[in-house]
């Protein structure tokens, strides 16, 4: 099934979503085609509910707010996102909600390492985990309980209609049950090909529907070279280099070293010099020191137009992301500044947890192959989104 992004007006024409009492319907929103109704299609259930303001507490935002589909399933206010209260701020940078459905379950391997999972410390151990979580963060949509979200189901009776279609008649009886119902509809509009539609230059380059430029093609053959390059270490989940499903991480975890954003700290009023445990904190890992300043490899599908970037949002260009990984390879001071300060990249937060043997492969890199990597990655951003590229 196909979606189309439309205008909140539009969305209030047909119906698929609710003007709230205090008429603070704002930000993007999506309807299903003609032919997909909530109580018809369960992706189309889960759409409603994902662009619903009407499940946050002050009815100001909806889970399309923070995972913007005009934006790459990011949030494009800032290095972190604010809260349904207008005051409350995240500690940490929204990930694209953009291919998200692929994560595997959250996981030891055959290694012993801990994989996928959703949140960049893997708590959510689901789609459907994660999608039952902002409703409930106070910092976020900040709504009292299950019982609350689903008493503003109730109040809608095309969400009643829906929910007994789907889930049987008693459905919205049970507020447990209704709430994990409604996580069950979003996560099934997350696995629609809305969210991953694999049509980006580089998809349609794997299918000979267009060519590369030279530096393009350079940063590709960097990409994924085990000499060059450790992009491909953490950023590549098939074992070929023309996979045409390729997402653009294994979902490992990863403690790169990534400074503290004391822009963010202050924000927050947090003293600078805070740890943020990344993986330790996740209760399934019990506070493993071994997995402190770990977090999750994110995707680099769209990740062009979905900056700032890191967990903490520190950086601001996808260059300086690079050349932030090329100071573990080089010993010159000036290859050590950061471009958007001016000053030399901060130290890593935990140092004794760092991937080294990852961050360390391969020799650094000049202007040309940073340059080149940047505009390869640009290549991976889906067909409606390029025109962001631009702006």
């Amino acid at each position: 099934m196909r979606y189309v992004v439309m205008a909140v007006a539009a969305a209030f024409l047909a119906g698929s979503i609710v003007a709230p009492t205090d008429g603070t319907a704002t930000g993007p929103t999506a309807v299903p085609q003609a032919d997909a109704t909530p109580a018809d299609s369960l992706e189309a259930l889960g759409e409603r509910l994902f662009f619903d303001v009407n499940l946050s507490a002050r009815r100001t935002q909806s889970c399309a707010t923070c995972h913007n589909p005009d934006s790459g399933f990011a949030d494009p206010r800032g290095m972190a996102s604010l809260g349904d209260d207008g005051v409350s701020l995240g500690d940490r940078n929204a990930p694209t909600a953009a291919y998200a459905a692929f994560s595997p379950p959250f996981r030891l391997n055959e290694e012993g390492e801990w994989i996928g999972g959703q949140f960049l410390d893997g708590r959510a151990a689901t789609l459907e985990e994660q999608a039952g979580g902002p409703p409930l963060n106070p910092a976020e949509m900040a709504m009292k309980d299950a019982p609350m979200v689903v008493g503003r189901l109730r109040n809608d009776p095309v969400y009643v209609d829906a929910f007994e279609a789907h889930f049987g008649a008693d459905a919205l009886q049970d507020p447990e049950r209704a709430y994990a119902a409604m996580t069950t509809a979003i996560a099934a509009f997350e696995r629609t090909d809305f969210f991953a539609p694999f049509d980006s230059r580089y998809d349609r380059y794997l299918r000979g529907e267009v060519e590369f430029t030279n530096q393009e093609e350079l940063g590709r053959t960097l990409f994924f070279s085990q000499q060059f390059t450790n992009c491909a270490e953490c950023h590549q989940l098939g074992r070929s280099a023309i996979n045409p499903r390729e997402t653009f991480t294994d979902y490992s975890f990863h403690n790169i070293g990534t400074p503290e954003n004391l822009a963010l700290r202050a924000m927050n009023d947090v003293p600078p010099g805070t740890i943020d445990e990344g993986l330790a904190g996740n209760p399934a890992v019990g506070g493993d020191p071994a997995q402190r300043g770990k977090f999750r490899t994110p995707t680099l599908r769209n990740v062009a137009v979905t900056g700032p970037y890191m967990h903490n949002g520190v950086f601001e260009d996808l260059r300086t992301v690079v050349l932030f990984y090329n100071t573990y390879n080089t010993r010159s001071a000036s290859r050590r500044i950061n471009p958007e300060t001016g000053e030399p990249f901060g130290p890593p937060p935990v140092e004794d947890t760092l991937s080294l043997e990852e961050l360390t492969h391969g020799p650094a890199l000049d202007d040309r192959r940073v340059d080149a990597l940047v505009a390869f990655m640009r290549t991976l951003t889906d067909e409606r989104y390029e025109h962001l590229l631009q702006e």
